[in-house]
């Protein structure tokens, strides 16, 4: 056994052999009354989750392996404005969802925390931490996108659906990339493999499927960001150029076969202190390789306490 993991071991027992796991659901008002629905999990170090989407709630990375975290750190699943159980709103701008995530950490009184963030949460997580540094402990970035359906990513899934679709990748200019993804994305569906994209393993999605099933979910947040960009234009800008002034720790967990957000996205990142750990799957690892996804995550919390 490695020193680092055997330290960590033994820095785990002392700290939580006695502790028992607690968990509650609640529900707090945010300052311009919307209700967002929370729920608090286990012991150790505050981790604020922020989930993908836009607009996913919280269930799925919860009850496919994200609670393994819980063992060691005190998870904080919250349902964005506009998601999940939570309210709807007027206003979905990306000022407010930050602002949510701060209100959310008064309420539960705590001074500073770790920010999970899966996929598109990316975004509100890095914005969070740009305008909240002496609150944000850590940035955990999970196969993040911080630049919403950018050209080389989108260039990278038509050249991939392509391949699935066993037919000729083509040059297509910028302006129809969107078009383009949209069209292969359909016949990929018609075929019964959009699902790709994510994972290679149809039981992923059947699985994930079955959750949300189970936890009915409202999705006007991620409907207001798809269908009006030029009301929400924030949440299609590069944030990649504003990470080297971040200057919390960040863990970059990236999938070597993400075609969702990309596989070499990460590589844009400019933390000046970051650790990229890359693991050999796609956009799911928080369950596909859970293993290895909790284990990089305590280690980073371990190094960061």
């Amino acid at each position: 056994m490695k020193t680092t993991h055997l330290i960590l071991s033994i820095f785990l027992s002392l700290t939580f052999a006695s502790a028992q796991k607690s968990s509650y659901k609640s529900v707090f008002e945010t300052s311009d009354h919307v209700k967002i629905n929370y729920k608090v999990s286990g012991n150790g170090e505050a981790c604020i989750y922020v989930p993908g989407g836009p607009g996913q709630g919280y269930p799925s990375f919860e009850l496919m392996g994200g609670n393994r975290l819980e063992k060691n750190m005190k998870m904080i699943y919250m349902d964005q404005r506009g998601s999940g159980e939570s309210g709807t709103s007027e206003n979905y701008h990306l000022e407010t969802m930050v602002k949510d995530i701060e209100e959310l950490r008064q309420h539960l009184k705590i001074d500073r925390i770790f920010l999970l963030a899966h996929s598109f949460g990316g975004i509100i997580a890095v914005n969070y931490a740009k305008k909240y540094p002496q609150h944000t402990k850590g940035l955990i970035l999970t196969n993040v996108t911080l630049h919403f359906l950018n050209n080389e990513s989108v260039k990278e899934q038509i050249e991939y659906g392509n391949s699935l679709l066993l037919q000729e990748n083509k040059a297509v200019s910028e302006d129809l990339l969107s078009a383009e993804l949209s069209k292969i994305s359909a016949a990929l569906r018609k075929k019964r493999i959009g699902y790709k994209f994510l994972t290679e393993d149809i039981e992923t999605i059947k699985k994930m499927d079955k959750i949300d099933s189970l936890h009915p979910r409202i999705i006007d947040f991620g409907m207001a960001v798809i269908s009006k960009p030029r009301e929400y234009p924030e949440y299609y800008t590069d944030y990649a150029p504003v990470t080297k002034d971040i200057r919390v720790p960040v863990l970059i967990i990236t999938g070597k076969k993400d075609k969702a957000v990309g596989s070499g996205h990460y590589q844009t990142f400019q933390f000046p202190c970051q650790k990229v750990v890359s693991i050999d799957g796609g956009h799911l690892l928080y369950y596909e390789k859970n293993r290895k996804f909790i284990n990089s995550v305590w280690n980073f919390v371990f190094r960061h306490y």
